[in-house]
């Protein structure tokens, strides 16, 4: 349609949602679809974040916030970054968004010019190559494999690296893989970063409270600080709060970075909602016991699904380090025969007849930029997660 921007034929309509939606489609034709596509949490907001924002409505804090976000959550957000992540920033060093997606967007919208690269390793959250490519930026992948833990190594950043580079999209845990990186695997990463001044870091750490095990989350900015001039470290309430739908993200960097991010903002949407704002206050400055007992309750869900899958012929599924996903291959069943007689030959072609034969919904690997994968969100009860991974399993044995 001539009437429309040429930025659209830029750009595919995001995969996780047109899996979730597909999904919905059969439910209400009456199939039996277990779906596993979605990137929220199960549990309700803690009701101590409800009662905030039930107070915030009585005290009358209904009208225009700041753009940058409400004194108190900006305050709230660098006291965080000070006391889980060792990275000194000022409340004028923050600014709020409607959910991360704003947040990185408007980094990009502000930073971008036409032939601008942005380093993102595969496999890869889908929206962070279309959000470049909107902005004016090319986005160039950097691959990672199942045998280093899908995690970008200092060689093959390296390689990525050109006079081009403006950003690095960092993101551990990672969605869709769960890997997340150690001190020293970002140690290893800063060290290239710091031979080219000219490269900025953009960590997405919305997953940073779903690590498991020993596990120790790390920033980039945290362990190497000559980074955090150039260094946009964002961070969300979504995930570790359940909030998802009170859209709400933050950042904080450079003084430069967020008045320009603010300048965007200002023409876009203005600040975040109020009531939320004020929900996160309590989310990042109360209680946090809630967050302790639902990454317990994640990790028996991620040891359940792994030990199942790989179970199932032809699967190989790795051990993640955190968020609420794991990714794993589906190299083994490809050139087998479905029940339908189609060959399977792609991982788009194993996920279509899995939902088909099974009525398991997962996202195929190659819209994360790396396959043959698939990614299921086990953000699901454990009664779910079971009998999906059983079918998985009838699935693969059906194969032939």
């Amino acid at each position: 349609m001539a009437f429309l921007a040429d930025a659209l034929s830029r750009v595919k309509p995001s995969a996780t949602i047109a899996v979730a939606q597909k999904a919905r489609e059969l439910k209400a034709q009456g199939r039996d679809v277990i779906s596993l596509g979605a990137g929220e949490p199960d549990f309700d907001t803690p009701d101590n974040i409800k009662n905030a924002a039930i107070e915030a409505i009585r005290r009358g804090e209904t009208k225009y916030p700041p753009v940058s976000g409400i004194v108190p959550l900006r305050e709230a957000i660098a006291a965080k970054f000070k006391r889980e992540n060792n990275l000194e920033y000022t409340a004028a060093h923050t600014i709020v968004g409607t959910g991360g997606k704003q947040i990185l967007f408007n980094a990009f919208m502000a930073t971008l010019n036409p032939g601008d690269e942005v380093v993102i390793p595969a496999p890869y959250w889908v929206s962070y190559p279309e959000m470049v490519l909107l902005c004016g930026g090319t986005p160039v992948t950097a691959d990672t494999t199942i045998e280093n833990g899908f995690k970008l190594t200092a060689e093959a950043l390296e390689k990525a690296i050109t006079p081009k580079t403006k950003w690095l999209v960092m993101n551990s845990p990672s969605n869709p893989s769960g890997a997340a990186y150690t001190w020293d695997e970002l140690r290893a990463l800063a060290d290239v970063l710091l031979r080219h001044p000219h490269v900025w870091t953009l960590t997405d750490d919305m997953y940073e409270h779903l690590t498991y095990g020993d596990f120790v989350f790390r920033t980039i900015a945290e362990v190497e600080p000559a980074l955090i001039d150039r260094t946009l470290t964002m961070n969300g309430v979504s995930k570790a709060y359940a909030m998802t739908g009170w859209r709400i993200g933050y950042a904080a960097g450079p003084l430069p970075l967020i008045k320009a991010m603010d300048t965007i903002q200002s023409q876009q949407t203005s600040g975040a909602c109020t009531i939320a704002q004020w929900a996160s206050v309590e989310a990042l400055n109360g209680p946090q016991d809630f967050v302790v007992q639902n990454k317990a309750i994640f990790q028996g869900r991620r040891d359940l699904v792994v030990s199942m899958l790989n179970q199932a012929r032809g699967i190989n599924c790795p051990v993640p380090e955190g968020a609420f996903y794991v990714y794993p291959s589906c190299q083994g069943t490809i050139g087998r025969k479905a029940p339908s007689g189609k060959v399977i030959e792609t991982d788009q072609d194993f996920v279509t007849e899995l939902l088909e034969a099974e009525g398991v919904a997962v996202v195929h690997g190659s819209a994360f930029g790396l396959g043959p994968n698939f990614r299921i969100s086990y953000a699901t009860s454990e009664t779910l997660l079971e009998e999906s991974c059983m079918r998985i399993q009838r699935f693969t044995a059906s194969l032939s």
